[in-house]
């Protein structure tokens, strides 16, 4: 040993860059960015030949997926060892001499042995009925039903959501999914899936906060929190963070009414809160009055609600405004959102007193020139 040349100062700086790349790169691969994500540097996109397509069969592309993740997250300190034996020469005099670094070397073989010894038994004679996953989904089961059977009816459920037109699949984070079927609310995580069956489980809105998104305040997003209790003896409660734009979603799917702790209160958008005065202003329009024989088809832009407003030229100005001969296509929610996406979005104070074009024929109109629809009685 006193015939090795060992430079303890060289060999920290050597170990603290390499230690900075690695840690820093292993923090965006167990966190991914979404750059990391398109770039497939993610335990989904390395193993993808392995996991197969979810949609093929979702609970047990889940059991795989927590399993590959924690074993390949468990491999990382080793990982760690192996790159920095291979960079230096010195490595392996260096974990010998140093206590930490030696509890270290332990430690990063032990951790992958135990995870692999977990994984084997949760696979036990290949049933996989000691998964987590399984065990939760046992807990929904009575006695004429097993776990494997209430899986395939998750599987059709959330298979069916690839052609739904009202799917929730709310990607919550990088790491995090929220899923929505008709029975089920699932909360896909890195290491497990959390279920909850709409039929016992209430949703609490417990948290709302705002996150500025631009250096003016002029982007500004707000994320809330929502609880999911279940009253499934040995299923766990647990939570969904997600933007207030998803939480209308979700509000629609489950069949549950979510409720909101007092003294919560949703943001509003500059196009929210000028929606809700062209409304009010709309109303206080002259109405056109729809002949008896006309017959109205849905709202040409949201295909849900009928045709509720009638472009009329109404304001006196004789410039720019010009009459419009379009029919009732448009409702009041779709024309104020159309109304709004024309005007200069950084002076949102000139939007009320602006002029817009026809979606269809482009004549030019006011605020003063949509007219409720009222029927000829």
């Amino acid at each position: 040993m006193a015939n090795v040349n060992l430079d303890p100062n060289n060999m920290i700086t050597t170990t603290s860059l390499y230690t900075l790349f690695y840690f820093t790169f292993c923090i965006f691969f167990v966190f991914p960015t979404r750059e990391f994500i398109s770039l497939g540097i993610t335990v989904e996109g390395l193993f993808e030949w392995f996991l197969k397509n979810e949609f093929e069969n979702f609970i047990f592309y889940q059991i795989r997926r927590t399993c590959t993740t924690l074993l390949v997250h468990s491999l990382i300190p080793l990982g760690y060892v192996v790159f920095l034996l291979l960079l230096s020469d010195k490595a392996v005099m260096f974990f010998i001499s140093n206590m930490w670094m030696s509890s270290f070397l332990i430690f990063s073989i032990i951790f992958p042995l135990m995870t692999c010894l977990l994984i084997l038994y949760w696979s036990k004679n290949g049933s996989w009925d000691n998964h987590p996953i399984a065990r939760t989904l046992k807990m929904f089961c009575d006695p004429n039903t097993t776990w494997r059977q209430l899986s395939s009816d998750i599987n059709v459920e959330f298979r069916s959501l690839h052609y739904s037109i009202d799917k929730v699949a709310l990607e919550t984070s990088t790491i995090h999914r929220v899923i929505a079927t008709d029975n089920w609310i699932m909360k896909v995580s890195p290491y497990c899936l959390e279920i909850a069956h709409q039929s016992d489980s209430s949703l609490v809105l417990c948290q709302a906060d705002l996150h500025q998104v631009s250096v003016d305040g002029q982007g500004v997003v707000q994320y809330v929190n929502i609880e999911v209790k279940t009253t499934r003896r040995g299923v766990r409660s647990f939570f969904i963070r997600c933007n207030a734009t998803d939480f209308h979603l979700l509000q629609h799917k489950v069949d549950r009414p979510i409720s909101i702790l007092q003294g919560i209160v949703f943001y509003k958008t500059l196009t929210e809160q000028f929606l809700e005065v062209f409304e009010e202003t709309v109303k206080k329009n002259p109405p056109y009055i729809l002949p008896k024989d006309e017959q109205l088809d849905q709202c040409i832009g949201c295909m849900v609600a009928e045709p509720a407003v009638k472009l009329v030229k109404c304001c006196l100005d004789p410039e720019p405004c010009t009459k419009c001969y379009c029919r009732p296509l448009w409702c009041l929610g779709c024309m104020g959102r159309w109304f709004a996406s024309r005007q200069e979005q950084d002076r949102p104070e000139t939007w009320l007193s602006s002029t817009c074009t026809c979606p269809l024929c482009r004549s030019v109109f006011c605020i003063l020139d949509v007219c409720p629809l009222e029927k000829k009685s």
